[in-house]
């Protein structure tokens, strides 16, 4: 075995390659008529980071993975990835430059099995026509035995108990259980980035715990750069290498979890009152 993950035949840079941003959101805005939502962002996602976004209800985080991934059009400022703007394209654009996402609520087909979800993620990756699915050529017969091979992959790295689920219909899991289907759906991709949207929404603090290992395990395998947003601050304290605090859609603060911790304005904005004097 390497050191270095591999993903499609592309080796993951290294923890020492050049710290330019993945990920460069500059003075990001978005408009609806008169409510400005996200108002001037800017952000630097390194490469390999785990970068969270947190702030309390309504102050404009979803709005910003909904600007990243071609959801929304900014109405003014950069989405740049690897340096090529991603500003105003639509979202399988976006997903074929290397973003894939996880939605706050849960978006899986539920008349379809657990192994049919994961192989809906990998669209991206098979190219055929009307003839090739009739006949199915050699070639057409091999990317669609990649495909099974990638989504059996991807299911087994939540363990054994998920490959167990394949054949299960999605609309028949667990809510764990269905987080990590779209989990595993978003990776079929192989993407450069994964936004998670409240990974941990809804679950305990076993399911939590868990969660938080597989989200770390992602990064150490694949080689993903992670952007999540999460309301519990166990959570984003306890797996984050930097986070971005959003106040009615103002960045108010952003640094390592331990300065986040001591920042006046992040308890202010969370609490209502001042931090305490030491």
């Amino acid at each position: 075995m390497t050191n270095q993950p591999v993903m499609d035949g592309q080796t993951v840079p290294p923890a020492n390659a050049p710290a330019t941003p993945l990920l460069a959101i500059n003075s990001m805005t978005k408009q609806f008529g008169g409510l400005t939502a996200v108002d001037d962002v800017t952000l630097d996602i390194k490469r390999g980071q785990i970068f969270s976004i947190i702030g309390p209800n309504g102050a404009g985080k979803t709005t910003v993975f909904n600007l990243i991934t071609g959801i929304y059009k900014p109405t003014r400022g950069q989405i740049l990835l690897n340096g090529r703007s991603l500003g105003g394209k639509t979202p399988d654009v976006v997903l074929r430059a290397g973003i894939a996402r996880t939605f706050q609520n849960i978006r899986l087909f539920n008349n379809m099995t657990v192994f049919e979800n994961v192989l809906v993620g990998l669209h991206t990756k098979l190219h055929g026509d009307l003839i090739s699915v009739i006949f199915r050529p050699p070639y057409y017969r091999s990317a669609e035995k990649r495909a099974r091979e990638r989504a059996m992959e991807l299911l087994s790295f939540f363990g054994p108990s998920m490959v167990a689920l394949k054949d299960e219909y999605a609309s028949n899991l667990s809510y764990a259980y269905r987080r990590r289907v779209e989990v595993a759906r978003a990776m079929a991709s192989s993407p450069q980035m994964l936004l998670l949207d409240e990974p941990t929404a809804g679950m305990n603090d076993s399911e939590t715990a868990e969660a938080i290992g597989y989200i770390q395990q992602l990064r150490a395998q694949y080689g993903v750069t992670i952007m999540l947003i999460e309301h519990k601050l166990q959570v984003t304290m306890g797996i984050s290498d930097q986070i971005a605090v959003l106040d009615y859609g103002k960045k108010i603060a952003e640094g390592v979890p331990a300065e986040i911790q001591r920042n006046e304005q992040v308890i202010e904005a969370y609490l209502g009152r001042k931090a305490p004097v030491e």
